[in-house]
């Protein structure tokens, strides 16, 4: 479906499906098979609290998926396109239309992301499989009927049921930057257009960010205060863009430190989704990646985000890398924030490799483990700037 058809208002309720039951699957190229499939919810009394206590901030999540959705059609289908169509146009309908008054229900991804769909479905479905974990976590943490305590096991099966579709779930071991930005390819979209990569990094932001409130504050009063302060502080995020924009990917540990604390597997998981996210807009924007080689890259990318061995740091490594880049270059807390931004002390969009350099350090992030011996590979060149050069990719194992 064409975006012009959203804007002009005929066709949005094809794009939306109640509850994120996604029923039609994606149509698959010819000569390609892919064999993953939908699930739902898993069964638990929670689901929906989110959405009925903090319709607003709720609301904002479908509009995400819009922007992701969009954002990887339009770099598949149309790779020519001055960067103005989506750092202006697209932009300002995202900004001042689309999450101005954000769709009720969640939407059918694949209705607006139809060529993409049909070349990565596999990874699509990853993607939509860890956003109904995040939804899950959201809905228990925001149900005042149960105690703190209780939600700790509400989560843990919730995560369990994730971790049940190995061939959808992001690893929860930490992947390090090089699977992110190592390849040639790496760091491509958001020199092309720093606008809405930052406008890609404060949802990211947000997504994260929004559960300091639902476990800091003390009363549920407070928390819908902390909840609707942090959705505030990402629209503010959005004003004189790029400028109070994230200059660097948001790491969970450094936005959610108490999330992180308390569950540490879902604040790797999502850290893992959001540099998958930033991996695929690359490869889709890069020049040096062929476009009969795309699907391939795609899926080797995602296949290194499941496994548990290869381009890994240790939990403690992770969290000091967070603690080293800092909050006040991705965005600033999600919690307690003054009316000014931090001050930011890196580039806009710099890569580990170039801010480990700047601080004279030669190990930039490199994986402890790089390669699983199931798949022998080299290790990945430093980040450098898109070309038509030919470059090595990651394969699928």
């Amino acid at each position: 479906m064409k975006a012009r058809a959203w804007r002009n208002g005929g066709a949005i309720a094809a794009l939306l499906v109640a509850g994120l039951a996604l029923g039609a699957t994606p149509r698959i190229a010819s000569a390609q098979w892919a064999t993953t499939f939908e699930q739902y919810y898993f069964a638990d009394p929670s689901n929906w609290a989110f959405r009925n206590t903090y319709p607003a901030s709720d609301r904002l999540f479908n509009a995400f998926d819009y922007g992701h959705a969009i954002l990887y059609e339009r770099l598949y289908t149309r790779p020519n396109d001055d960067p103005s169509a989506l750092e202006e146009k697209e932009y300002e309908f995202i900004t001042k239309k689309l999450l101005m008054k954000p769709p009720r229900l969640p939407l059918e991804e694949a209705a607006i992301e139809v060529e993409y769909a049909k070349l990565a479905p596999e990874a699509k479905q990853m993607f939509d499989w860890a956003h109904v974990l995040h939804r899950q976590v959201y809905d228990i943490l925001a149900d005042e009927r149960v105690p703190l305590e209780q939600k700790d096991a509400r989560i843990a099966r919730v995560l369990a049921y994730y971790k049940s579709r190995p061939d959808l779930a992001f690893s929860s071991v930490p992947k390090t930057m090089d699977l992110m930005e190592g390849e040639d390819y790496g760091a491509t979209f958001r020199r092309r257009f720093p606008k809405f990569n930052g406008l890609i990094w404060a949802y990211h932001w947000l997504q994260v960010g929004l559960y300091e409130p639902l476990l800091t504050a003390n009363s549920s009063s407070a928390r819908r205060a902390g909840v609707q302060a942090t959705t505030r502080r990402f629209f503010q995020m959005l004003e004189n863009a790029p400028e109070n924009m994230p200059r660097v990917m948001p790491m969970t540990p450094a936005i959610a430190p108490t999330f992180t604390a308390r569950y540490p597997e879902l604040a790797t998981i999502f850290d893992n989704l959001h540099g998958m996210h930033d991996v695929i807009s690359d490869i889709l924007a890069s020049t040096i990646v062929p476009r009969n080689e795309k699907r391939a890259v795609i899926l080797g990318v995602a296949a290194r985000y499941r496994d548990a061995t290869s381009y890994v740091w240790t939990r403690k490594e992770w969290l000091e890398m967070a603690d080293m880049m800092g909050s006040n270059n991705m965005g600033g807390p999600a919690v307690g924030f003054s009316a000014y931004f931090p001050k930011p002390t890196v580039e806009r969009g710099a890569t580990m490799a170039e801010i480990m350099k700047a601080m004279g350090h030669d190990h930039g992030g490199q994986a402890t483990q790089v390669t699983s011996p199931a798949a022998p590979m080299s290790a990945p060149a430093a980040p450098k700037a898109d070309s038509t050069s030919s470059s090595k990719h990651v394969h699928p194992q």
